[in-house]
């Protein structure tokens, strides 16, 4: 195979079905999410069975665990796709809506229509959902998209590809609106994000070593975000009752998720009494502590506990492995993660009203939450059907990108004959 060629002919059919998914109206577009999520439902089992082969590969390559563990398609997670489809496909449809109408005194009138941002590359490692994810996403907004996913999901990758394939037929849309890039040549990449005549946004789902790669070679504009370090901070004014599932949540409930809590910080005040708590609940599950001084005093005796070293705090784990330090209030947590955070998502626990609405205000990150784990910063969560990735940048999309983020805004003018004077 010649990738230059195979990579300018996926790109220039994209180019092709964008157009057509552009003036597609929005029943059609739904009605072939809905066959999707009804050839998913239909062909579980196939699914796993190629997942397996997926799987098994994986392991005998050496596989990190936090990669195999979003590598794992399970029928919970085929079922969560499935509904994820349904959801974006029950959505309001925001191609063509126009918006901020005004009167100009020359007698025109202006507003703003959202539109398709045309063709979306995204490109991701391990995960077989975001095949789903994305395919459902940028055609209920009226885009083109080319999928690479990661060498590792191949098998599950291709036969999910089908059955995309097979909804959009049925609808009556073009092939050519998803195309799953076929070769684990990783040069084909390479020639993805070098390709602004076809592609005009380039969305990256993967390690930071694939981010960084791209941020380096990319001539296509990206969406994106490089590290999930995120933090929860125990407030003194904390109900522990609330502080303590919510800190062992942000951390356990899945380790290999940019969700994930990777430094927990703790009022002085409250320290004492909510530390040895929680570690009895990360003992559980053999969380290894890297705490600051005055943390390891109050974490004496727990069998898992190493100093902070200062790479600690800008260290995203994606392993049971945590950071933790005492500070001396909300002050001293906010200087913390603004110094430290990747600004992905941060959580407050408090009952204290001011306190919530001051972190809220001041800490800069795409999500900030209140008496919330870090785990709910999600498009499914959010009530966006789904997401096609994070970005912690502040330019087009931030936090989970939806259907908007997908989006763009064209200005429209309204007039009666009017010319200018």
């Amino acid at each position: 195979m010649d990738i230059t060629d195979y990579m300018h002919t996926l790109g220039r059919n994209a180019r092709a079905a964008s157009r057509a998914m552009a003036r597609a109206d929005g029943a059609t577009r739904n009605r072939a999410l809905l066959l999707i999520a009804e050839a998913i439902e239909r062909e579980a089992p196939a699914l796993c069975a190629a997942n397996q082969q997926d799987l098994d590969a994986a392991r005998a390559n050496g596989l990190a665990p936090a990669l195999l563990d979003r590598l794992a398609l399970s029928p919970a997670a085929i079922a969560t796709m499935v509904d994820g489809l349904r959801q974006i496909a029950a959505l309001p449809d925001p191609i063509g809506e126009i918006s901020n109408m005004k009167s100009r005194p020359s007698g025109i009138q202006v507003g703003q229509m959202r539109v398709p941002l045309g063709v979306i590359g995204i490109i991701y490692e391990a995960r077989p959902n975001v095949t789903v994810d994305a395919a459902g996403l940028c055609i209920k907004s009226g885009n083109a998209a080319i999928l690479r996913g990661g060498s590792e999901a191949i098998h599950c990758n291709r036969a999910l590809a089908k059955l995309v394939t097979e909804g959009l037929a049925k609808a009556g849309l073009p092939l050519d609106a998803v195309q799953v890039v076929d070769t684990v040549d990783r040069a084909a990449v390479g020639m993805l994000i070098t390709m602004p005549q076809y592609v005009d946004v380039i969305v990256p789902r993967g390690g930071k070593g694939l981010i960084a790669r791209l941020i380096e070679e990319a001539t296509v504009p990206m969406i994106k975000h490089l590290d999930g370090i995120c933090h929860v901070y125990i407030d003194d004014k904390a109900d522990i009752a609330k502080a303590l599932p919510i800190a062992f949540n942000a951390k356990c409930h899945r380790y290999g998720t940019c969700n994930t809590m990777e430094t927990l910080l703790v009022a002085r005040a409250i320290a004492p009494a909510v530390l040895p708590q929680l570690a009895e609940l990360y003992k559980t599950r053999e969380v290894e502590l890297r705490a600051d001084e005055e943390a390891r005093a109050l974490l004496a005796g727990y069998p898992h506990l190493a100093e902070a070293l200062e790479e600690d705090w800008s260290t995203e784990y994606l392993a049971p492995i945590l950071a933790v330090k005492v500070v001396a209030g909300i002050e001293e947590a906010m200087d913390h993660i603004d110094r430290y955070s990747s600004k992905h998502t941060e959580a407050i626990v408090t009952e204290d009203y001011s306190a919530a609405l001051r972190f809220l205000r001041e800490v800069d990150s795409a999500s900030v939450m209140v008496n919330a784990s870090t785990r709910f910063a999600d498009g499914f969560e959010y009530g966006l059907g789904a997401e096609i990735g994070i970005s912690n940048d502040k330019l087009h999309a931030r936090g989970p990108v939806g259907l908007e983020g997908l989006t763009s805004l064209k200005y429209v003018v309204f007039g009666h004959g009017e010319v200018r004077s």
